[in-house]
């Protein structure tokens, strides 16, 4: 038997974010009778509990905020070399989601790999060029990313581009390294037709008639270019906004560069956690719009290419790296996405349907949950 440790993540059963999407799914797709799971969770009442046929513990946050979570892990490790030390017969690899517990992986490390142990990473997508960060900010995280390849036996990468700049940046310091990706459903919603209507009535939103952003409110997603462009544009259609907004710093700095709020087709909508809805949502709209720059394989963007007919996408590597030909492409020079947009209005519905299709197939083919499920299972039992 192969004792999985998955770390980092908030825990499962998975409210929000891709971590911990990604734990759910694991867990819940697990094929191999020799592998069992355990993973640790963010929470005060330290006890154990079965999920998905889990091992799922709680473990404290001591410390509000960043510090928390960096120290929340060091936490987590105490518990898990403890229970290698008990189970000197097991195989145990620790498996650390995200970079920030840093330099506390360095002794941690020593100690697992003393006790046979096997230490995984996935370093997730730049996360020091966030530009919420500050300039100190960023070279700390650089320097966790940096602790945490250095010091794992494998850095499992969920882009082709993640894994190339894991490469190029640290060469033969970093022993070995493979692509997994992050996956998705291409099942259709099951959202029931007045939910949807409710939703579209109480936003002032038509079926079909509108261009769909989801995604987290930052900066390095573009908000800024898209609505400018979108502006810009002639399009007839609204742009709708599920997004985590509130009315802080920046949006009061969007407001004031490109004063959306004089124009009727923008509609911040707040979020969704209805997943069905969401998912409807996403089906329903004319067209999708991608603007993140800073990541690997981004969760928004799988779903969007297994549920929208038609995606425009801001033509970086990790976009094009997903999308390939089933997508549009655009760029931030001014008046790009503007054009496209107007292009988008006049396509015919074969050529909708032909890159729907394309869309679909390709979620289908790299990146379903079964298909990462089992490369995930490959690796922890090679």
């Amino acid at each position: 038997m192969t004792h999985v440790f998955i770390v980092g993540s908030k825990g499962i059963p998975a409210q929000y974010g891709g971590f911990e999407t990604f734990v759910e799914n694991l867990t819940a797709g697990k094929q191999s009778k020799e592998l069992k799971y355990h993973v640790s969770c963010m929470n005060n009442d330290e006890k154990h509990f079965e999920h998905n046929d889990a091992d799922c513990f709680n473990v404290r946050v001591p410390l509000p905020g960043a510090p928390g979570r960096i120290f929340h892990v060091g936490l987590v490790l105490n518990q898990v070399e403890e229970w290698a030390k008990q189970h000197p017969q097991e195989k145990v690899i620790v498996c650390i989601l995200g970079c920030r517990i840093g330099p506390l992986l360095i002794p941690h490390a020593k100690k697992l790999h003393k006790l046979g142990a096997k230490v995984y990473c996935n370093p997730d997508g730049l996360e020091w060029k966030r530009s919420k960060w500050s300039a100190p900010a960023k070279a700390f995280l650089r320097y966790c990313e940096k602790c945490l390849v250095e010091n794992s036996d494998l850095a499992i990468c969920d882009s082709v581009n993640i894994e190339k700049y894991i490469k190029d940046t640290y060469g033969s310091r970093v022993k070995d390294t493979t692509f997994i990706a992050y996956g998705a459903y291409t099942d259709r919603s099951q959202c029931d037709e007045e939910k949807l209507n409710e939703w579209y009535t109480k936003f002032n939103v038509k079926r079909g008639h509108y261009y769909l952003i989801v995604g987290r409110f930052v900066p390095e997603n573009n908000y800024e270019t898209m609505i400018t462009e979108f502006m810009r544009s002639k399009t007839e259609k609204d742009l709708v906004i599920i997004t985590n907004v509130e009315h802080n710093k920046f949006y009061e700095q969007l407001r004031e560069k490109t004063g959306f709020e004089k124009d009727k087709r923008i509609k911040f909508v707040g979020t969704v956690y209805d997943q069905d809805l969401l998912k409807k949502i996403r089906e329903e709209a004319y067209g999708y719009l991608h603007g993140h720059e800073v990541g690997g394989t981004n969760p928004s963007l799988l779903e969007a290419l297994a549920s929208t007919r038609l995606n425009l996408l801001l033509g970086v590597g990790f976009n094009k790296e997903v999308g390939e030909d089933s997508a549009l492409y655009w760029s931030k020079e001014p008046g790009n996405l503007a054009a496209l947009l107007e292009k988008a209005d006049t396509l015919d519905t074969v050529t909708i349907a032909e890159l729907e299709k394309k869309s679909t197939a390709r979620v289908q083919d790299a990146y379903s949950w079964k298909k990462i499920v089992q490369e995930y299972e490959s690796v922890f039992l090679r």
